[in-house]
């Protein structure tokens, strides 16, 4: 049986991502920040284990890691975030700045470095995380949304030297383009969760050893950036 980490798995993309990997037989530890109030997620079956994490906590990563020390891990889906702030350059402030920073950002690259083992053990060694077509700098044409836009394109930079520091490793590096999906996130606007999540998995289904460190999109269309 395959196994997928998923973090922020109690709602939105990480949800349906969960219940699909559930419903194909897959062993999938979902995280959320209050594992408790995740119903609807440890509602899909015993296959589905909940673990406690606040992504920008190292302390609470050290300890996600050290329950599934030893636990292969196949596929890692590093899919929590935050949208950011939505103002003019002039009014964001440095706090909001560091925030989504430490959230989009660095928070992936922690939980993987602090995974790597469980990805070397697995089977497939895909470390996956969910970029944004605002992460584009060729395809930015409209501007806003400074915040979130930097964090997502420092995802992309980091992940990209990540895929040629671990190529010896035989990991595989890739970002997710989800697209436009009616979560909270987006106030419920866009494509269903279904319908990127279904496109996702089949662009990492379809993945070799030699994408790594690219871009996948739920469309299976590529984007500069």
């Amino acid at each position: 049986m395959s196994t997928v980490l998923i973090s922020g798995a109690n709602r939105g993309i990480g949800l349906e991502f969960a219940r699909q990997y559930a419903a194909d037989g897959w062993s999938v530890i979902g995280t959320a920040r209050d594992p408790a109030a995740a119903t609807e997620l440890t509602r899909l079956g015993t296959q589905v284990t909940v673990y406690p994490l606040e992504v920008t906590d190292p302390a609470s990563i050290a300890a996600l890691a050290g329950s599934l020390a030893g636990v292969p891990i196949d596929v890692l889906i590093a899919n929590a975030g935050v949208p950011g702030v939505f103002t003019p350059a002039e009014d964001i402030r440095r706090a909001d700045f560091i925030e989504v920073m430490a959230v989009n950002s660095f928070a992936p690259l922690a939980l993987a470095t602090a995974l790597r083992p469980n990805l070397e053990a697995g089977t497939l060694k895909i470390a996956a995380a969910v970029s944004s077509l605002m992460g584009s700098i060729g395809a930015n044409d409209w501007g806003t949304q400074y915040v979130y836009r930097a964090s997502k394109s420092a995802l992309n930079v980091m992940w990209g030297s990540l895929a040629l520091e671990w190529k010896p490793l035989g990991i595989t590096c890739i970002l997710l383009r989800p697209g436009m999906v009616k979560t909270r996130m987006t106030n419920f606007t866009g494509i269903e969760p279904e319908e990127s999540v279904t496109g996702t998995r089949r662009a990492l289904a379809s993945l070799s050893f030699a994408d790594s460190g690219g871009i996948v999109g739920y469309d299976g269309k590529s984007i500069p950036w």
